[in-house]
């Protein structure tokens, strides 16, 4: 179905086409429509299926409808989403879409300077991007009214709620004008999803183009089992020897991520760092460069898991596992997208393989496992075995159970973390 087909403006329509857009998504097939008449919309795509472009443009087409001046301090459009990088990336989406229309587009984010986001704010603006918390500061200081938002979308509703921002979002809700329109979009119906949409949402036109938890066709799933203490070796190589060009690698923590990045370096293989330490300006920089090819490898936590539109991304890498499973379709919706293929790689150490079951129960499907020379995993239960038979008989342990005595101690974190996975997701 072509955009034509909904008798959009001509200046959208030829944005639309400059954009590269010709045929709509599914996505956008089912939800265009109902937005367009006004109605609630809850709506449920994986990434990369042009979300944005299925809330946008019947915003904006709207906006040409019924023109009306800017109000100071005011908005007619609220978007929320839970990340500066998927703000950052919708604004400017919105701005493509809108760039033979006078509309103003205003991003507020975290990072940014506070009084500077005040004065624009006073200006008022058609249509704010922000997120959740920075919204809420300039609410609590009176920079910004919400009295005359028209239209309200929650993109990436899921993940608002796993951030911990369910709390700013009611009071948001609280101070946004009820008659409105409102739409909300996620990659899963979580019951936080489904809760969030009896209040948010007036009688909802349901909107589903896969099934809940799934990942694109385009994708190839493949596991490499290795030592923990041995991932960056493994990473370093399969970088080198299969010349991967562009690769998002995903690792648990902040330091471990600027432990990866150095190393890689080291090893000669350009990378460079996101998360959620590093400054705004530094984050933009790694992401320009990355995309550009100037930044061979992207090391990132989990902050980038949504929103970032990386054209013709091939690689996406798990250095460690998330800890909910839930988190590895997100991770992996990086690559894939608009058709395109892409490879999800996860290196896996003994104490993820828990979490790797969880992940292939939620997908529904088995992983290939790849073993690589010189890489191999030594097997859990011997070394097990070997210590409790040297206890029983009171031998203390030496050097050669070194190995053992740290698959035990891997026992004990594989615990935590399944104590940690438990309380996230009562958390949710």
């Amino acid at each position: 179905m072509k955009f034509e087909s909904f008798d959009f403006a001509p200046e959208i329509l030829r944005a639309v086409s400059e954009c590269g857009y010709q045929e709509m998504t599914p996505v956008q097939q089912q939800a265009i429509p109902s937005i367009r008449r006004g109605q609630d919309v809850l709506a449920s795509a994986q990434t990369g299926t042009g979300k944005t472009a299925a809330f946008a443009l019947p915003i904006l087409q709207r906006l040409v409808d019924n023109p009306a001046p800017v109000q100071p301090s005011n908005t007619r459009v609220l978007i929320l989403t839970p990340t500066r990088e998927l703000a950052a990336q919708v604004a400017s989406n919105i701005k493509d879409f809108a760039k033979y229309l006078d509309l103003g587009v205003l991003t507020i984010v975290g990072g940014g300077k506070q009084d500077v986001q005040a004065r624009r704010l006073k200006a008022g603006a058609h249509i704010i991007v922000a997120t959740p918390g920075r919204l809420l500061e300039h609410l609590t200081a009176c920079n910004l009214s919400l009295s005359g938002v028209e239209t309200l979308v929650l993109d990436e509703a899921d993940r608002i709620l796993d951030m911990g921002f369910s709390a700013d979002v009611q009071q948001i809700l609280q101070a946004v004008n009820k008659a409105r329109q409102s739409l909300l979009f996620s990659a899963t119906f979580s019951d936080g999803v489904k809760k969030l949409a009896k209040v948010m949402l007036d009688k909802p036109q349901i909107v589903s183009v896969n099934k809940q938890n799934s990942t694109a066709d385009t994708v190839s799933h493949t596991v490499y089992p290795v030592e923990q203490k041995r991932k960056r070796e493994l990473l370093s190589e399969l970088v080198g020897t299969k010349n991967w060009q562009q690769v998002l690698v995903f690792a648990s923590t902040r330091d471990s991520c600027d432990e990866l990045v150095a190393e890689l370096n080291l090893d000669g293989i350009k990378a460079a760092v996101v998360h959620g330490e590093k400054a705004q300006g530094s984050r933009r920089r790694a992401l320009r460069e990355f995309m550009e090819g100037k930044v061979r490898v992207l090391v990132s936590t989990e902050v980038a898991a949504r929103g970032l539109d990386i054209p013709n991304l091939e690689y996406v890498v798990n250095y460690d596992l998330p800890f909910l499973a839930e988190d590895y379709v997100h991770r992996i919706g990086r690559t894939g997208r608009a058709g395109k293929s892409g490879m999800a790689i996860s290196f896996v150490s003994r104490e993820e393989e828990r979490t790797l079951l969880e992940i292939e129960a939620l997908i529904g499907q088995k992983i290939r496992r790849i073993m690589v020379p010189g890489y191999e995993v030594s097997s859990r239960d011997e070394l097990i075995k070997q210590l409790q038979e040297r206890r029983r008989f009171g031998k203390k342990p030496q050097r050669a159970d070194n190995a053992a005595a740290q698959v035990m101690a891997e026992a004990k974190l594989q615990s935590q973390r399944a104590r940690l996975r438990k309380t996230a997701r009562k958390a949710k």
